[in-house]
């Protein structure tokens, strides 16, 4: 077995894999990042964990996982460099190994699961960095039928090994699997797996892995066999003449020593001279603990000392004060105090966002100034993918702290937030004590993300029990269930993040400071992707950046046509997309740099998801498009309204729309009636109206729709169609008056991005038109209406009354 092989992995290989030997899947790929292999060489055909540590090896780890669908190549080294192993001389012949999961067992070390495949032998080296790689070349083994000389040979080597199990039954389950499997029509896979099992030197086992001809490679197996087999034999004796020698007395001295030693593992006697609470004690030396904790805590030593530790007491109160020692009482990161740094973080993190870049360094420089952050609890609101998660670690940067981020969507119960009381079997403290403890300082950036999908379960109100985490005249006194005394939570600033505000619940909004990000324009997702996309995705696939060129115009080409979303994670997996492409025709083709065109992007990824036709080219009576506000950011929808002559009227409502639009619409068409009886016209009164507001199965409500509605529902009755290029938003009331509606900015960015030019806003938001940057506005002919008649002299100029 490889001094790799861990035994505690054994049994969730078998649980992946089974018992039965892998079949060679051909599909290999012709490039691979090579990971060292230092006690012996791993051979194919067999399920193997396997260890790795170091930051270089983790790296070349999680780009294979990632990128290249686990395939790696595990090589022998001949000499290693301790500094750097992809500096170490390498032997030509490895084996394809294939992750399928990946274990983290401590910070820098790894053990993954996986199988050997086939052999490889190195055609050249590909690149060293960040990740060594190299293209190779697989051993094809003809597929004949093996000639009696071999199958004499595969017959001694099972009589051999069922020798060896019988003297050293160590691996004797895996022996007997393959032994009991032995395949005569598939000889070099079982030759591979017993090469796994087996024990021997380094050399001679990579000379074996280098021996491409089945036959001389099974008379190299036998002999290490029978090596290991002489061994085993001198090795039993040896130890039954040691089991004849040693008496009763020494077996009971071996056994006390062995019960010793198992007590101390235990913390049951002293260690060193520290026993269980000794070592709590001087944990919490050196800490700030209030005087109502350190009683709490002194009362529970005094306790431990008096139970026996075979008592179920003893270790829950011992798990108790290990967790209380570990808190950190009274430590603080200092903050930096340099909001020009902060600046330059958040500038060099993030493009754009200036007035939210404003709003946080308005808090951080409030922070700096009153040394305190009570009462700073922000709360970022937007769409996916315009960078809220990212924008609080760069906070956390700007200010020298530590991060910590959890996400409470989905969360139903409140012990994730407030812990579980000890008496209950498994407890622990909350994720904010978590948070607090792993932090290693009292004073952490905690990002709560996804707070507007919190839930409600049978075990209680995640939400409520936010409420005092929150609240900055409440969280100086924060009580954990299971810590059960307080813990200072206020110098601990507070980071949310969320699609909308509609379902956080209003106590715990009010707690909170709102910073929306809007989405972003199509300059700015183009400036994004040459600043942090395209870069980044180069150097996640092996490309340097000379080696990989952008248009101008694809860049443009790409964010309007394949991700139009008000975020850039959608414009990411394209840029992905296009770039694994690109691997695999280097790949394929040994082409080297590459220049990304416009059409190269249609050829790359297909027909365009978005198209610059609008739904409807030229504007008509009945048709009105509105712009909405969604969680995914600013959106146009059309509605549109259609008469049917009818005896007896009627109004008829399509498109899933929920009780406040529904409410929005008979408001529409009240107002509409009463202002089209004053010019003499009794349309509705002769038809059936069906209004309708496409896609019909997203679900649509709010009331910034109502002067759509009446704008679809006049030029119906009048035969009129508004002016091209119009978008519109506004509540209407009875009497016709435009009341204002939110996301201004949000709906200006959806109008730009299919490209409206003319918009029509209610006048008590022109503050918020003109608070918008200049590039947004660029090209738009924003109308502001206080009463529906303003509405149609802008949609309607040439208006006919009546």
């Amino acid at each position: 077995m490889p001094e790799e092989f861990d035994p505690e992995l054994e049994k969730e290989t078998e649980m992946l894999f089974g018992n039965e030997m892998q079949l060679i899947d051909p599909n290999l790929p012709q490039l691979l990042t090579i990971l060292p292999a230092t006690q012996r060489p791993v051979f194919p055909g067999m399920a193997l964990p396997m260890a790795f540590n170091g930051v270089e090896l983790l790296v070349s780890l999680k780009a294979a996982v990632e990128h290249h669908d686990g395939f790696v190549g595990i090589v022998m080294i001949n000499e290693e460099n301790e500094e750097d192993y992809r500096e170490s001389d390498f032997h030509e012949v490895g084996t394809v190994f294939q992750i399928i999961k990946v274990l983290e067992m401590s910070p820098g070390m790894v053990q993954v699961i996986g199988r050997g495949i086939r052999r490889f032998r190195r055609e050249r080296v590909v690149q060293t960095e960040p990740n060594l790689r190299w293209r190779v070349s697989y051993d094809i083994q003809p597929e004949t039928k093996p000639d009696q000389e071999l199958k004499a040979y595969m017959l001694a080597i099972s009589n051999e090994i069922k020798n060896l199990v019988a003297l050293n039954p160590m691996f004797q389950e895996q022996v007997n699997m393959v032994v009991n499997q032995l395949n005569y029509d598939q000889p070099g896979q079982t030759l591979d797996v017993i090469s796994n099992l087996v024990s021997s030197e380094k050399e001679k086992l990579q000379e074996m892995m280098e021996t491409w001809d089945v036959g001389d490679r099974a008379k190299q197996l036998l002999a290490i066999i029978k090596d290991e087999l002489a061994v085993a034999k001198i090795q039993s004796r040896i130890n039954k003449q040691i089991e004849d020698g040693v008496d009763k007395q020494q077996k009971e001295y071996f056994l006390r020593e062995q019960l010793k030693a198992i007590r101390q593992e235990l913390g049951e006697e002293k260690e060193d001279g520290e026993s269980i609470t000794e070592r709590i004690i001087q944990q919490l030396e050196g800490k700030t603990v209030p005087e109502v904790a350190r009683e709490t805590f002194d009362r529970e030593i005094s306790k431990l000392k008096t139970l026996n530790t075979q008592s179920p007491e003893f270790n829950v109160t011992r798990n108790y004060l290990e967790t209380f020692a570990d808190l950190p009482w009274g430590i603080f990161t200092p903050d930096a105090n340099d909001i020009k740094e902060a600046r330059e973080i958040l500038d060099a993190d993030h493009y754009g966002l200036k007035d939210v870049k404003d709003n946080i360094l308005e808090f951080l420089a409030t922070i700096l100034k009153r040394s305190s952050v009570a009462g700073s609890i922000i709360c970022m609101v937007g769409p996916p993918g315009v960078g809220k998660t990212s924008i609080g670690q760069s906070i956390a940067k700007a200010l020298g702290r530590e991060f910590y981020r959890f996400s409470v969507g989905g969360m139903r119960d409140e012990a994730e937030i407030k812990g579980h009381r000890r008496t209950y079997i498994g407890a622990m403290p909350g994720k904010l004590i978590q948070a607090v403890q792993r932090a290693k300082t009292s004073n952490p950036v905690i990002m709560l993300d996804e707070i507007d999908k919190i839930s409600q379960g049978a075990q209680g109100d995640p939400a409520s029990a936010l409420l005092e985490v929150l609240d900055p005249e409440q969280n100086e006194t924060f009580v954990d269930h299971y810590l059960d005394v307080p813990f200072d939570l206020s110098n601990v600033l507070f980071v949310c993040t969320a699609n909308q505000l509609d379902t956080i619940p209003g106590p715990l909004l009010d707690r909170m400071e709102v910073i929306r990000l809007s989405g972003y324009v199509l300059e700015e997702k183009v400036e994004i992707a040459k600043r942090y996309l395209v870069p980044k995705q180069l150097k996640e696939h092996g490309f340097a950046e000379d080696e990989v060129t952008f248009e101008a115009e694809a860049l443009d080409f790409l964010a309007d046509r394949y991700a139009r979303e008000a975020g850039v994670r959608n414009l990411e997996k394209q840029l992905r997309k296009i770039i694994r492409k690109l691997v695999l025709r280097q790949a394929e083709s040994d082409e080297v740099n590459f220049v990304v065109t416009k059409d190269l992007v249609s050829e790359m990824l297909g027909k365009p998801r978005f198209n610059n036709e609008k739904l409807y080219e030229k504007a008509m009576p009945g048709v009105v498009l509105g712009l909405a506000y969604t969680s995914m950011g600013g959106a146009t929808l059309y509605i549109e309204a259609r008469g049917i002559p009818a005896s007896s009227p009627g109004f008829r409502l399509t498109g899933q729309l929920g009780d406040v639009m529904k409410e929005s619409a008979q408001i529409a068409l009240s107002y509409v009636k009463s202002l089209l009886s004053k010019e003499g016209l009794d349309f509705f009164d002769k038809h059936q109206v069906h209004l309708h507001v496409p896609a019909g199965a997203t679900p649509k409500d709010g009331p910034s729709a109502g002067i759509t509605m009446a704008l679809a529902l006049y030029t119906l009755a009048t035969g009129q169609a508004p002016i091209d290029d119009l978008a519109m938003t506004g509540e209407l009331t009875l009497t016709g008056r435009v009341l204002p509606i939110g996301g201004v900015k949000e709906k200006t960015i959806g109008a730009r991005r299919v490209g409206i030019t003319n918009l029509i806003f209610p006048a008590e938001n022109k503050r918020d038109w003109e608070e918008l940057d200049d590039y947004i506005k660029e090209g738009l002919n924003a109308n502001f209406a206080t009463y529906f008649e303003d509405v149609l002299e802008v949609a309607l100029p040439g208006r006919i009354p009546g």
